[in-house]
């Protein structure tokens, strides 16, 4: 039972840096958005890739995620 406990546990932390990192990405789309035409080329450059990255990880973060709900079935 140990296991299914630590696996929900998992799944938890994962839900709480999914909504983290999904508000991040909604936040620096809005703020590229709202600001394109008063920031630099290295500020909207750099916004662009910070969002490319995070965006990734929110991939990556639900990816685990999914295959952790997985293993949980099979328990």
């Amino acid at each position: 039972m140990a296991r299914v406990e630590r696996l929900k546990e998992e799944i938890g932390w994962l839900r709480v840096l999914f909504g983290i990192a999904v508000v991040t990405d909604v936040s620096l789309i809005a703020w590229l958005v709202r600001n394109a035409h008063q920031a630099s080329s290295a500020l909207r450059l750099a916004c662009i890739f910070t969002i490319i990255g995070v965006t990734l990880g929110v991939g990556w973060v639900s990816r685990i995620a999914y295959r952790k709900i997985d293993e949980l079935e099979g328990l």
